[in-house]
């Protein structure tokens, strides 16, 4: 059962004008398909807005405040603006609550969840700019997003799982992390893999993915969160 989206408003600290804005940006393609007389459309078209919106405060921020080269800020704003950053920030705002999702998409897990999750934080921005102005728009994406740079730049975020953990590795270590496959398994069409990350035959992370790579970078994140061995 969805909550109502009065305690959304509540989550985001915004009183809106329109509230319709705010609702149809959680409502997902798949409950249209399953309720075809639903009042309101699904949110692509916000998330299409949001998008935007987000993309450029971002880069607005960047451009002003650091005198970096733009290879740099493109990584900066690729670690502020991903899906798992997106999808963690709506998790916060209890998003997943107020979500209109078919009764298939109700039961995915794990990335897909994210995903939509990550989709529905860009609706948000979208339903906030149209119905709050750019201003207010700022000022939500400053509050939830950019107060996480100084993070992402003390943590090394902005780097690749593989390429930030290559890079401690070889400086505790001075050598480079090698990756195994230690299991796989489901149809050609839709193989799952588990692969371990080791540093001198020691396995100091594991993860799985739909891939060999996904795997290795689901592994090479579980490493970087696991400070054992890095002492």
């Amino acid at each position: 059962m969805v909550k109502k989206i009065t305690q959304l408003e509540k989550n985001i600290g915004l009183k809106f004008n329109n509230i319709d804005l705010l609702r149809q940006a959680m409502v997902h393609r798949s409950y249209i398909n399953e309720n075809k007389d639903f009042p309101l459309d699904h949110n692509e078209r916000l998330e299409f807005l949001g998008d935007a919106v987000l993309e450029l405060v971002v880069t607005d921020h960047l451009f002003l405040k650091y005198p970096n080269p733009e290879g740099e800020l493109t990584n900066w704003r690729s670690a502020l603006v991903n899906s798992t950053m997106l999808s963690e920030k709506s998790q916060q705002l209890g998003i997943n609550d107020y979500l209109f999702l078919s009764r298939g998409e109700a039961k995915d897990i794990g990335k897909a969840r994210e995903i939509i999750l990550a989709n529905a934080f860009e609706a948000l921005i979208g339903a906030i700019y149209l119905d709050q102005g750019y201003e207010k728009a700022r000022e939500f994406i400053t509050d939830k997003i950019i107060s996480e740079l100084p993070r992402i730049l003390e943590l090394g975020l902005y780097l690749d799982p593989k390429s930030k953990l290559q890079e401690l590795v070889q400086e505790k270590f001075s050598i480079t992390p090698g990756y195994q496959v230690i299991d796989e398994w489901g149809p050609d069409h839709a193989k799952k893999f588990k692969v371990a990350v080791l540093v001198e035959d020691k396995k100091i992370g594991e993860g799985e993915g739909p891939s060999k790579q996904e795997a290795q970078v689901s592994a090479a994140k579980d490493a970087l969160l696991d400070d054992k061995w890095k002492k």
